[in-house]
């Protein structure tokens, strides 16, 4: 079913913060018939009956939004060098890497890859706890970051002479749609459009693949160190079971996870049970076994009881979109829409192969105090 979702992209520029409003889509039509209210703003439209698009999905057309990036980009224009850019996340740097964006200071990661041409830069701590002496030392022009973290990291940055950009990354359409800013923001707008151009091809030949099959019901665990939320619609694991058709027991909140309890999961009598992992897939993929195994109240889940339960490769259900948004998909194509045994061995040789990597990982053993610190918060 198709949503639209007010998300933010947030900028601050010439000393001012300016909070832009998207309307960005969750997931694809996958039952036409059905229809959504949109939010615009703050009122209420009713949904087109025309197909979403790519391209409508991404065209900018709030005025605010509009003017909020044009002064970004007039401001770097304006500027005698090109601008110092510091990018704390993987995600963010892979970003910048396909726009072709030169880096002053990385992310340090012990789960993921930073692209070959930064990784020689000077690391500026993980994405949940960036070391801001070494990123104000680095005197930078702007920094990245992912929205997820912005409540955390916008005092941090506040606190230095600096600009920076939240970028959307809740959704595949969400981080095409940052992508397009940042690439007028910093005169990249070819590298973008390429990059758009690439989400088009794969959005129109894959929004109608699940059309007409029932959508099965999904509850969808995120994994912490020590502890597992929600993940609802408005996360990016959440986004992509819309994008498939899936429809999530814990959708209509404004909330990106919830805290709940077994007792109320079990009222949603899922279909689908997905386990994805998050900072320490290691320590996480064996909490997650130890509690079904352990808690009474799992085995009653019909889920449970169907072997539809499924862990996912923690390289491709993240907190943040990447760029192997088609890989995740095609992992939850047989755990969502099994079409035959094949199809359930499929499924359960991925969920196997995605939990044995986990604990492969040694994320933990690789990772500093004080980040394990802050995982464990």
């Amino acid at each position: 079913m198709m949503k639209i979702r007010k998300i933010t992209f947030v900028l601050k520029i010439i000393g001012v913060l300016t909070l832009i409003s998207l309307l960005m889509s969750g997931c694809v039509n996958q039952n036409p018939e059905e229809t959504d209210e949109k939010e615009a703003g703050a009122s209420e439209v009713s949904a087109s009956d025309e197909p979403e698009t790519a391209e409508s999905l991404l065209e900018i057309t709030d005025p605010q939004e509009r003017a909020a990036v044009e002064a970004a980009a007039a401001k770097v224009k304006a500027m005698d060098e090109e601008p110092r850019i510091i990018a704390t996340s993987a995600a963010t740097a892979d970003i910048c890497d396909r726009l072709e964006l030169d880096l002053v200071g990385i992310c340090q990661t012990t789960i993921s890859q930073v692209p070959e041409r930064y990784q020689d830069l000077t690391q500026v701590g993980t994405a949940m706890a960036p070391d801001m002496e070494i990123i104000s030392s680095l005197d930078p022009d702007w920094i990245l970051s992912p929205s997820s973290l912005q409540s955390d990291q916008q005092p941090k940055y506040e606190a230095i002479d600096t600009d920076w950009a939240f970028l959307n990354l809740r959704s595949v359409p969400g981080m095409y749609r940052s992508i397009q800013e940042l690439g007028e923001i910093f005169d990249r707008q070819e590298q973008a459009q390429e990059l758009v151009d690439e989400f088009t091809e794969f959005y129109d030949g894959y929004k109608d693949k699940n059309a007409g099959e029932e959508s099965p019901q999904v509850l969808v665990l995120m994994g912490l160190p020590g502890s597992y939320i929600i993940a609802t619609e408005n996360s990016y694991v959440g986004s992509l079971v819309e994008l498939a058709g899936g429809e999530n027991v814990y959708a209509g909140t404004d909330q990106e996870f919830l805290t709940v309890n077994t007792e109320d999961m079990k009222t949603k009598e899922p279909d689908v049970i997905l386990r994805a992992a998050h900072a320490l897939p290691d320590q996480v993929v064996e909490m997650f076994k130890d509690d079904f195994e352990t808690n009474d109240i799992w085995k009653h889940f019909e889920a449970v009881q169907e072997g539809r339960v499924y862990d996912l490769t923690y390289e491709l259900f993240g907190m943040s979109a990447t760029f192997r948004y088609p890989e995740a998909l095609e992992e939850l194509q047989p755990m969502l829409y099994p079409e035959s045994e094949e199809d359930e061995k499929k499924a359960k040789e991925s969920s196997e192969k995605a939990a044995d990597a986990a604990e492969d990982s040694q994320a933990t053993e690789k990772t500093d105090e004080d980040t394990l610190k802050k995982a464990a918060q």
